[in-house]
């Protein structure tokens, strides 16, 4: 199976860092330039030896474009194809606005860019629209600039981004442990803002470890058949 793991306010970065290095799992990690607990963002100077270091472990990086920009619409067709969009970071965050198709590849093409100067190592061709929010047309669209959009497994929503409020920690491994299957994407985040009992200290170890005990094993999306392939070896849809 293949644990991703979006970028977040950081703040149980290192926790997640120590857990995977403990059980040797590898992962690959999706990076948008977002608003941290501590230090300039998570793709900030602050942050660079995290990501030297997880680099050095042999995880796999892709983009989360730069402004974690939210897909909202399609707008025109052909060569007018744009998109209607609304970024969750960045100076125009909160805002609506149009990009072009050129300009939504420049916005992943930019945290792909700023992860390779982090790490040292080429970015996977790989993208993940935040919130998994996308179009056929948008897809095709990156697609056409060299990148495809990896989403996550229907039980790989790990649920960390849920109010724990009604989603408990304990209820959110039990399903997990339950319903992952062989080949599933899993997906969590590096810190939840709204969350008020994180899920990671309580969850992560005690999830891979489970797994483990199920016998599965973990790979990067490098090892994915479908992922890991050049985007022109993938039949058209």
């Amino acid at each position: 199976m293949y644990l991703t793991l979006d970028t977040g306010h950081m703040g149980v970065a290192p926790l997640i860092a120590q857990v995977l290095q403990r059980q040797q799992v590898r992962v690959t990690f999706f990076a948008a330039h977002e608003r941290t607990q501590e230090g300039d963002g998570s793709l900030g100077d602050h942050w660079a030896p995290w990501w030297k270091a997880r680099a050095a472990e042999g995880h796999a990086f892709a983009s989360h474009t730069w402004d974690h920009t939210y897909w909202r619409a399609d707008l025109g067709q052909g060569d007018a194809l744009a998109f209607r969009v609304r970024p969750s970071a960045g100076p125009r965050q909160g805002q609506s606005f149009t990009l072009t198709a050129a300009e939504y590849c420049a916005e992943i093409r930019k945290a792909a860019d700023r992860l390779q100067a982090l790490t040292g190592q080429p970015p996977l061709p790989l993208f993940r629209a935040p919130g998994g929010k996308t179009s056929p047309q948008l897809v095709r669209a990156a697609e056409a600039c060299g990148y495809r959009h990896v989403g996550w497994s229907p039980a790989g929503f790990l649920g960390d981004e849920l109010p724990s409020e009604t989603y408990s920690n304990d209820a959110l491994l039990r399903k997990a442990l339950r319903d992952i299957r062989a080949g599933d994407i899993l997906m969590a985040h590096l810190g939840i803002w709204s969350r008020k009992d994180p899920w990671a200290p309580a969850v992560l170890e005690p999830l891979i470890a489970g797994l483990k005990e199920r016998g599965f094993c973990f790979r990067t999306l490098r090892e994915h058949p479908v992922y890991g392939q050049p985007l022109a070896a993938v039949p058209a849809r």
